[in-house]
């Protein structure tokens, strides 16, 4: 045998190995969206991802590591959206632009990723899942004093941060309104929830930002 066709044989098992658990990951988010995390079990996700509950524990020893997998990928990505979404804006950007591509971005990654609120927001959050949860929320934090800032130039630190974490407990409260919702009724939430935002931020900002 070739060493080509040696090194073949284990890429070609890794890629469906990956394969494999990116679809008990699917699964599992649709489990855990349907019926929270605590009443998931290892056999619905199994049931639900088409395979036996063999086959799942080859890849995972129980639901929270599937959890603590989906949740570390789902973060992974979110950071990323984060740091596109609440870059410091040009100040000349008028307020509800600003807000509107934010919570555009935000939103989009939600709605497309709705097993994220099911995990992270719920009461029953994996433990394992905990620690990386809260380091994910202060930095988000980090990053809207960030996008505040440039917004607020003058405002003291804490100021920032109050305003920041009002600002955040807004949109996740709009957010479980969004998902609740569907098509031309969720697009009327999405509007609502910015609307509260520019109306909130509108005092403290001015118009400053509405001049050239």
């Amino acid at each position: 045998m070739s060493d080509t066709s040696e090194n073949e044989q284990p890429r070609r098992r890794q890629a469906r190995g990956e394969r494999r658990i990116a679809q008990l990951l699917q699964a599992a988010a649709q489990v855990f969206c349907t019926t929270g995390y605590t009443a998931a079990s290892t056999n619905a996700i199994a049931r639900e991802a088409g395979v036996s509950p063999g086959t799942l524990y080859q890849f995972f020893p129980n639901k929270e590591a599937i959890a603590i997998e989906l949740g570390d990928r789902l973060m992974h990505e979110m950071r990323e959206t984060y740091g596109e979404a609440l870059a410091p804006v040009d100040p000349a950007t008028p307020l509800e632009e600003a807000i509107g591509s934010a919570v555009d971005r935000f939103m989009a990654f939600n709605t497309e990723h709705p097993v994220f609120f099911a995990l992270m927001h719920g009461p029953d959050l994996p433990g394992g899942i905990t620690e990386a949860h809260d380091q994910l929320h202060a930095t988000l934090i980090g990053r809207v004093e960030g996008l505040l800032a440039s917004l607020l130039p003058e405002a003291p630190p804490a100021d920032l941060t109050r305003t920041a974490h009002v600002c955040l407990g807004i949109y996740k409260a709009g957010l479980e309104l969004v998902l609740a919702h569907e098509g031309a009724e969720r697009a009327a939430y999405v509007r609502e929830v910015k609307n509260v935002l520019v109306r909130y931020l509108e005092p403290l900002v001015g118009d400053r930002l509405g001049r050239a």
